[in-house]
């Protein structure tokens, strides 16, 4: 009788170990989901990110490809300035 009671309390707790274990396993699977999850939410802001900032990197190329086509411009002007003075100091001479 004894032993009958023994072998039911070490089924009882074996059956509790398993349930135990399978709810920390479903546990262990909800928290990698919650991971996973913030995981993608992360990359997703970081891709944004990094889209505004090739956007700002266009828009900055562009001025600066404007402020250069203007600098040639002056310097142009500049130069024909220049060869009219320089024509009319030879008319001078």
């Amino acid at each position: 009788m004894l032993f009958k009671k023994i072998a039911i309390a070490a089924a009882v707790a074996t059956t509790l170990a398993f349930v135990g274990c399978a709810k920390k396993t479903e546990e262990a699977a909800a928290d990698a989901n919650a991971a996973a999850s913030e995981a993608v939410e992360a990359a997703s802001e970081a891709t944004a990110a990094a889209d505004a900032v090739a956007a700002s990197a266009v828009d900055a190329a562009a001025d600066a490809s404007a402020a250069a086509a203007d600098a040639t411009a002056a310097a142009s002007d500049a130069t024909a300035a220049a060869a009219d003075a320089t024509a009319a100091a030879s008319a001078a001479h």
